[in-house]
């Protein structure tokens, strides 16, 4: 079983049905003259992640209504998807997809991914602690959106290494705000 879909506060109750990512590179055409003409490779644009789902059940409308609160929140936020890698993404379109009723609410999304700036400069996320001893051990504290694989990246290590450093952590998709994480 796949892990669950999550972006900024929301976590989805299950994956939605269909997920799919496009790649798109803009071409100027330049006309010449005597009917012919020349192309310009003018780069990619960013990745478009796109899906549609469903909420079902007792608190389907409400569950949507959750959604739709981290959608008005605006601004970028860590999208962590089982199968897509974790990317800093856009939350650009939240659609109903049908007249919602209680227990059954059909909706489609999109991301954009969000462009970081240059190489050279880096988002610092969390706090990072050494403790003193023959150890020496380094540990890191996680703030919202963080994820193991981005704290692993971020330390020039693996998610496996993070695990077994910290037996704590059952479920490699799951850390919470202000835990400690012991990454060297």
């Amino acid at each position: 079983m796949l892990a669950p879909m999550r972006y900024k506060t929301f976590t989805w109750p299950h994956n939605p049905r269909t997920y799919s990512i496009s790649y798109e590179r803009i071409a100027a055409v330049h006309k010449v003259p005597a009917g012919v003409y020349t192309m310009e490779d003018m780069g990619r644009t960013c990745r478009v992640m796109r899906g549609e789902g469903e909420f079902y059940g007792p608190n389907a409308y409400e569950t949507f209504k959750k959604l739709a609160t981290v959608f008005y929140s605006g601004g970028p936020g860590v999208l962590f998807h089982p199968v897509w890698m974790t990317t800093n993404a856009y939350f650009t379109e939240l659609k109903l997809m049908q007249e919602p009723t209680e227990n059954y609410v059909a909706y489609s999304f999109a991301f954009r991914e969000g462009y970081d700036g240059y190489s050279g400069m880096k988002k610092v996320s969390g706090t990072t602690e050494r403790q003193s001893g023959a150890s020496s051990a380094v540990y890191h504290t996680v703030v919202s959106g963080d994820t193991l694989w981005a704290i692993a990246n971020r330390y020039g290590t693996s998610v496996a290494e993070i695990v077994k450093k910290n037996p704590d952590i059952s479920n490699p998709n799951l850390i919470h705000p202000g835990q400690k994480v012991r990454v060297k």
